[in-house]
């Protein structure tokens, strides 16, 4: 099996077995790219999250990892073997569909069978291991009602039985969760999370939720236009992106274009293209030659409102209030700068609305908590 050398904290060197590796994999329609020459690879045992708009090509990833898709230019593994002439149903993966594709004329203990029937597993290994799935995800109960006398959440467990009565070696999840309204999502991202806990399976989830994917994931693969932007920890992805597309896909940010006027050993100063003089703390991977064209990033909840001039030397901007958005426990502020450009600011509502609109106001943030990328 292939494995990835990896080093902890401590500089102990650990080998962490692959279980899914993408190489140089490209896939055409009509000879235009959906997936342009991407390279991944997926731990065994953590949860992965392909994160994209639409159209960016994270499905047919997916697709082509579960053998619905076949790569044009490539390789796809799972669990170091070659899967180029594996058809899907001799892969082992189980795929999770949006739609979740149950049977409305079985009930739920023949509709997670239905897929061992087909390979002929002996009757009682079927029983063994449907009841084996129905109380993974905890559904014993329900075993005899049909789809459509189960909720969304129920229906979306009976799909995890089904793939995972297979005793797959990946579960791959398809938006699992798209169909279902707010409140149940998060519900169903705890379940989801502690499932996976729990089975101690790989699981890859496409999704264009941001959110879903933050809280859900151990590593993150951001998508655009066929190629792979930045793959990292939920907090690597928010907090360092690499490219201005993820810092802005990913959460809200405020984005400032302009180039490096001066450098020292702890901060790098850089005038924006709307007159802004910005002070950024140097980081290992900061840009930092002089002239070089970068974009600021500022997250609109690292940014302060005073009504009152603050005592600060740098990335303080005087400016006024143009919109108060009351989002229940955060409250977003829109501050139009003197120099015309509009920014967002989040805050928490402990104090209840700040002001209101068209005040004369103060923004600012600390060196630290704003980053320079690349253009």
């Amino acid at each position: 099996m292939a494995q990835i050398v990896m080093q902890n904290q401590r500089g102990i060197t650990t080998f962490q077995p692959l279980d899914v590796e993408l190489r140089n994999v490209f896939k055409f329609f009509n000879q235009e790219p959906a997936v342009h020459g991407i390279d991944l690879d997926v731990r065994q045992g953590e949860f992965f999250s392909i994160l994209g708009p639409s159209g960016c090509g994270k499905t047919t990833t997916l697709r082509l990892i579960a053998g619905f898709e076949i790569a044009d230019a490539g390789k796809v593994l799972i669990q170091g073997k070659s899967m180029t002439n594996v058809p899907p149903y001799r892969r082992p993966v189980n795929t999770v569909f949006q739609s979740y594709a149950l049977f409305n004329h079985l009930n739920v203990w023949n509709n997670i069978a239905f897929g061992l029937r087909l390979k002929k597993i002996p009757k009682l290994e079927i029983e063994t291991r449907v009841e084996e799935a129905l109380r993974r995800v905890k559904m014993e109960s329900l075993r005899s009602r049909f789809p459509n006398q189960l909720s969304g959440g129920q229906q979306q467990r009976v799909a995890l039985a089904r793939a995972l009565v297979n005793h797959p070696t990946v579960v791959l999840l398809d938006e699992p969760l798209g169909a279902l309204d707010l409140k149940l999502r998060k519900e169903m991202q705890v379940e989801l999370s502690n499932l996976h806990k729990d089975l101690g399976l790989t699981f890859v989830m496409v999704t264009h939720d941001q959110e879903e994917a933050l809280s859900l994931s151990d590593r993150i693969a951001v998508m655009n236009q066929g190629k792979i932007e930045q793959v990292g920890t939920p907090s690597q992805i928010y907090e360092r992106p690499c490219t201005s597309f993820v810092a802005d896909f990913i959460g809200d940010t405020n984005l400032f274009s302009g180039e490096i006027v001066a450098v020292d050993s702890s901060n790098i100063k850089i005038s924006t293209k709307t007159g802004l003089s910005i002070i950024i703390s140097r980081a290992e991977d900061t840009p930092s030659e002089l002239s070089q064209a970068v974009v600021v990033s500022v997250r609109p909840e690292k940014i302060q409102l005073s009504l009152y001039p603050p005592n600060l030397p740098t990335n303080c901007f005087e400016g006024r209030l143009i919109n108060v958005m009351y989002l229940g426990t955060h409250v977003n502020y829109v501050v139009e700068l003197t120099n015309g450009i509009s920014i967002n600011v989040l805050q928490p509502n402990t104090f209840g609305v700040l002001a209101d609109r068209d005040t004369p106001i103060y923004t600012w943030w600390a060196e630290n908590d704003c980053l320079a990328i690349s253009q």
